[in-house]
């Protein structure tokens, strides 16, 4: 398979995950649902995606990734036609929660296809371009889905997902074969990711995802409430911020290079994800917009950095390692979405900011403590 193809896949994959989110406030009107609940379209995804990537990955490590990686976009395809037609909110929240369940497959396959063609420095810069693709498939997610329900309806961004789906993932080879590994038991493959190092490397990543999960899903809100910005292509374009990310995270290889190790990297990106936090409970808009860009850059090198680091560092196969790390991240993901927004609810944009930050601190605090842990294995 085409490494392009590969990221065309990711791209679209994405759009399935992340269309919903500037789409919130809309759905809370629609379906006459508070905040919270509309959030929770994002939950009811990310819920199943933080469990099953691990069970996959066990699958994966004596399955083709690539036969995965078909079959699921298929059933994303079938699950996006059907999401725009729902009646119900109750039907959304289900298909959602389909999604979730389908989306782990995916997304596992495609890190594992990566972890196992590839090796040392092909292995980093791959993965982070294959990040580049996530990265450019959630902001043109959001911002298509919002310029369409603005232009014409949001069920019609679903029609083009569905079917550049079906039209890539019959394209994917057939005959193609890749590495797969069937010799041990998955109570072993899973005793291989007990290293200290790893296990609070996951943990940091857990955080970070979930301040960037819970920022992203109640942006449209914050924009509402604090700046009164209502118009969906307008809150699409805020989003814009996201984009930035893409070009940090290419520029990950570059700043490791020039770092001492990437758990150092790692400690000085958390500490500015941190202060970014500090300055987005402000209430002039130019402040916000300036330290939401900082914010997407700095989580998306914290993700470039700590997936490929996670393959270096891990003794268990590709798919396991790799099915672990997607577990961990969209189990940020999934607490994010839906429990600070209660704080939201309750006591305001403010108090919302400094639960993210004290949940980023722990995330700063992981790493550093993984640095001593492994800093043998990556110092050599």
């Amino acid at each position: 398979m085409r490494f392009g193809h590969l990221l065309v896949c990711s791209l679209f994959i994405f759009f399935v995950l992340y269309a919903p989110q500037p789409l919130l406030s809309l759905f809370a009107e629609q379906f006459s649902v508070s905040p919270a609940t509309a959030g929770s379209l994002m939950t009811a995804t990310m819920l199943p995606l933080a469990i099953a990537p691990l069970v996959y990955g066990l699958l994966l490590a004596k399955r083709n990734p690539l036969t995965i990686l078909r079959y699921a976009m298929l059933v994303l395809a079938v699950t996006c036609v059907a999401f725009a037609y729902a009646p119900s909110f109750e039907l959304l929240l289900l298909l959602r929660f389909l999604q979730g369940l389908t989306l782990p497959a995916a997304l596992t396959a495609m890190t594992t296809y990566i972890g196992s063609t590839y090796q040392a420095d092909s292995l980093q810069k791959n993965m982070t371009f294959y990040i580049g693709s996530t990265i450019a498939g959630g902001y043109f997610g959001r911002v298509l889905a919002a310029i369409f329900a603005d232009l014409w309806t949001w069920q019609s961004f679903y029609f083009v997902i569905a079917a550049g789906l079906i039209s890539f993932a019959l394209s994917i080879p057939r005959n193609q074969t890749a590495i797969v590994n069937s010799t041990l038991s998955p109570l072993n493959y899973l005793k291989q990711l007990a290293n200290a190092a790893v296990l609070k490397l996951y943990g940091a990543v857990f955080c970070m995802f979930f301040c960037f999960a819970a920022l992203l899903n109640y942006l449209p809100f914050i924009l509402q409430d604090t700046f009164l910005i209502t118009n969906t292509r307008d809150i699409g374009l805020v989003y814009s911020g996201y984009l930035i990310g893409a070009l940090a995270s290419i520029a990950t290889p570059w700043l490791l290079k020039k770092s001492i190790s990437p758990w150092h990297l790692l400690s000085a990106i958390f500490a500015f994800y941190s202060t970014t936090l500090v300055f987005l409970m402000s209430s002039q808009l130019v402040i916000f917009l300036l330290a939401f860009t900082g914010f997407c850059g700095a989580m998306f090198i914290i993700h470039s950095t700590a997936a490929p680091l996670v393959n270096k560092i891990s003794s268990a196969p590709p798919s396991v390692t790799n099915g672990a790390y997607v577990s961990f991240y969209y189990s940020g993901g999934a607490l994010g979405s839906f429990v600070p927004g209660l704080v939201y609810q309750q006591l305001g944009h403010i108090a919302f900011m400094a639960s993210l930050l004290l949940v980023c601190i722990c995330g700063l605090i992981l790493v550093s403590s993984a640095y001593l842990a492994g800093k043998k294995t990556t110092l050599g």
